[in-house]
């Protein structure tokens, strides 16, 4: 395949999707549950890619992801909830003075500032999340394998149980979590978010950083030789995943209005690392796919399991709220047994792999696989 055609088969893909979602947008009312699975699957796939660049890339094996989009997600719900609403969301026990003076301040502001409120918004709780990744990197990365998955998973419940403490509910709103955030201007908006950091991740991954990661991941004490810092690339690593799963945690936030402490759980790392491993491991492209196909199996395909089916005057048995689940756990464990390194591998999407020609060679490949075995 020519250069040229790539860029030109993006760009027709990217205005062929483009066009769809706001074909999408206008008909808003006949496809609300399509559009909430869209907007939910690729703010996961902006944590999941930022989980592979952290666990598949660089080999360090974090289970903090639930913590900073907690960060994250607080962040952006205190910055965007509108100042007149602040009262109401804070019935209980009050806001902060100090918050509310920042947020009474913040609408004095020109109008081009409040415009960007939210990518505002999203930008500063990707930066706390960074400093607090910061501020326990060096420690908790002199820890290898087991160890650092332990203490990133502390860290998370610690941040969780933070949020939810009553001594912040003045602040937080403690247990009973922030509500009346604003959603997405459009359905474009989650979409164009996600592409800007996932593009900025590739960028990173193609650079001199990105061959030192996947250096740390291969061989440390190689790549030490090498002259590579071990402790500044895994904090470089461990800081910029932070960062990207805090504005997906603020993202997730703006789509479901309201957020408690309770919804960054360890279960919600584990669903994100099960998207980066049916994915597959270093492969930004599998953690996208795996994102979307995850996101769409549960909430979706898979929804008429939860359904009483009568055939024939026949109520089949088994079908029943709980159903859905256990096909779904089945169709995991079909996809761990037979595509042990997920569904893309390593490799990452090329429009060489649509061309005819591939799947000549592909085909051709069959029979001998078949002689050998």
């Amino acid at each position: 395949m020519k250069k040229g055609i790539p860029w030109i088969a993006t760009l027709i893909a990217s205005t062929l999707l483009i066009a769809w979602l706001t074909s999408l947008e206008a008909n808003k009312a006949n496809h609300g549950m399509l559009i909430s699975i869209l907007q939910k699957s690729v703010i996961l796939a902006v944590v999941a890619c930022a989980m592979n660049l952290l666990n598949g890339f660089t080999g360090l094996f974090s289970l903090g992801q639930a913590g900073f989009m907690a960060i994250g997600a607080y962040v952006t719900a205190l910055l965007t909830i509108p100042t007149k609403n602040l009262d109401g969301v804070y019935y209980m026990n009050g806001i902060a003075p100090s918050i509310k003076a920042f947020r009474q301040w913040l609408d004095t502001a020109p109008s081009w500032v409040a415009a960007s409120y939210p990518y505002l918004a999203l930008l500063i709780g990707g930066l706390v999340a960074a400093a607090f990744a910061a501020l326990i990197g060096f420690p908790v990365l002199r820890l290898k394998s087991d160890y650092l998955a332990i203490a990133t998973l502390g860290f998370s419940e610690i941040i969780r149980a933070i949020l939810a403490s009553p001594q912040l509910d003045t602040v937080t709103n403690g247990s009973y979590g922030l509500n009346k955030i604003p959603g997405f201007a459009s359905i474009l908006s989650p979409f164009l978010i996600a592409a800007v950091c996932i593009a900025i991740m590739v960028l990173l991954l193609r650079s001199s950083y990105g061959r030192a990661f996947k250096a740390i991941r291969e061989d440390e004490v190689a790549a030490e030789a090498m002259g590579i810092n071990l402790l500044k690339h895994k904090a470089m690593s461990f800081v910029t995943s932070s960062f990207f799963t805090a504005i997906a945690g603020g993202m997730l936030a703006m789509f479901m209005r309201s957020i408690e402490a309770k919804t960054f759980s360890i279960s919600l790392t584990y669903d994100i690392l099960l998207i980066v491993v049916i994915g597959g491991i270093g492969s930004m492209t599998g953690s996208i796919l795996g994102a979307f196909l995850m996101t769409a199996s549960k909430e979706w395909w898979l929804r008429f399991f939860d359904q009483p089916l009568t055939l024939w005057g026949w109520e089949v048995p088994f079908f029943r709220t709980g159903l859905r689940m256990v096909i779904f756990s089945l169709l995991l464990m079909v996809v761990v047994l037979f595509y042990s390194r997920g569904l893309m591998g390593s490799r990452e999407f090329n429009w060489n792999f649509l061309l005819p020609e591939t799947w000549k060679s592909l085909l051709k490949r069959l029979p001998n696989r078949r002689k050998k075995a």
